[in-house]
């Protein structure tokens, strides 16, 4: 039987943000997704991101900025 299972490779970080639950704060991240034929986005649990793709954070601060960044260089703020 043939494998049909799409299989999404991470290609870049979009956004972070932080969420509190009962007390303790997880910190989220927003991922582009992307194979040949689709793009979509999803918010990771950063922890399990870092385990999973460490590689997706290895320059990650040259492959984005968050919104908070980009208006203070701006000086918006």
């Amino acid at each position: 039987m043939e494998d049909l299972t799409l299989k999404l490779k991470p290609k870049r970080i979009l956004d972070r943000s932080e969420k509190v639950l009962r007390n303790k704060k997880i910190l989220m991240i927003k991922v582009l997704w992307k194979n040949s034929q689709v793009k979509e986005h999803t918010w990771e649990k950063e922890t399990e991101m870092k385990r999973k793709y460490p590689e997706l954070f290895a320059d990650s601060g040259k492959k984005f900025k968050f919104k908070d960044e980009i208006f203070f260089k701006k000086g918006r703020i």
